[in-house]
């Protein structure tokens, strides 16, 4: 699609537009002002755009909206400069020619896992579901793993005064994955040959959901005609509906995001709770108490009693989360 770049400031009030972009999908929202309701909310395909910037003057258009008079974009990638080229997705721009385009006095591009960490603080106990037990220390670290299209890992650490978070921006979904199961660890080989490194995004996310059921199913000697292989919303789908290997599948994925889930709590002794984002998990409700993700969460040898007092929790509406932690970001940069 083409850009349409009719709107104007004299359609509207000078909006914040706060932007989540994924692997899969890009969401806009519009606030009037800081720590306003999250209006204009809507959800685009990548693919039907050939840009961020086309996408923007599209969803512009389409809301009747001014052009932005700030902007916060949480988009899934490192960001270590004015070029930002996306990791699972072939969109890249500069952040300084996107700004101009826009014509916005303001422009802040962030890690969409750094903008989810930071709503953490403003979520209420109804967009939050806790898995097993444990209870939050008020004030402690808090991590966060984000399977979706890739495998985010961000978390937040209290400031010397107590009074303020830093948000960790890294690229956590790219470590080594490895297994002390047999038949993971089986699977994580075939992976190794396949790829050359497999790191914890290659099993824990939905593109890794899909290898897993195709390393597995060559382990066991299940025969796949050519080409087929179900992707992750249908595997999903089999899981909760009870079909065996699915579900087989789709506990091997939970145990290994309950690995990836503990080491992220242990690296930044996240006591204030370890938060799960992303569209994957959210979708699992129950099922997800009785796969093994706790137990592997828990399962760090001498730690496993650090890690028994720390509550994992799902966060139900992550999308909206994102936007809104976009948004607190821009709250944050003012004056930087």
């Amino acid at each position: 699609m083409s850009p349409s770049e009719s709107t104007t400031r004299s359609r509207g009030s000078s909006a914040r537009l706060l932007a989540d972009v994924g692997g899969t999908h890009v969401r806009f929202a519009s606030q009037c002002t800081a720590e306003g309701p999250l209006e204009h909310l809507a959800r685009y395909a990548c693919r039907d755009f050939d840009s961020l910037a086309d996408a923007i003057f599209y969803h512009l258009h389409r809301e009747g909206l001014a052009r932005p008079h700030s902007c916060a974009i949480g988009i899934a990638t490192a960001i270590t400069g004015d070029h930002v080229r996306m990791t699972n997705h072939h969109w890249s721009f500069s952040t300084k020619a996107l700004q101009s385009a826009l014509g916005a006095e303001r422009l802040l591009v962030l890690n969409d896992s750094t903008a989810l960490a930071l709503s953490l603080p403003a979520l209420d106990a109804q967009a939050l579901r806790q898995v097993g037990g444990g209870q939050a220390v008020a004030g402690a670290p808090m991590g966060l793993v984000s399977p979706g299209t890739g495998l985010g890992v961000s978390g937040l650490l209290p400031t010397l005064d107590g009074e303020r978070w830093a948000a960790v921006g890294g690229e956590g979904g790219h470590v080594t994955l490895t297994s002390y199961e047999p038949e993971e660890q089986a699977v994580l080989d075939r992976l190794q040959r396949r790829f050359g490194h497999v790191s914890a995004e290659r099993a824990v996310s939905g593109p890794g959901l899909e290898n897993l059921y195709q390393a597995l199913a060559e382990i066991r000697g299940l025969v796949l005609a050519p080409g087929e292989g179900r992707d992750a919303p249908a595997i999903t789908t089999a899981a909760l509906s009870g079909e065996t290997f699915s579900s087989e599948v789709l506990r091997m994925f939970c145990g290994l995001l309950g690995d990836v889930a503990g080491n992220v709590a242990l690296t930044l002794g996240a006591r204030g709770g370890l938060y799960i984002g992303g569209g994957i998990v959210p979708r699992l409700g129950r099922w997800l108490d009785e796969s093994p993700f706790r137990a592997r969460f828990e399962s760090k040898g001498r730690f496993t009693a650090f890690l028994r007092a720390i509550p994992t929790l799902v966060v139900q509406q992550a999308d909206q989360a994102a936007l809104l932690g976009a948004g607190r970001a821009l709250d944050r940069s003012v004056g930087h």
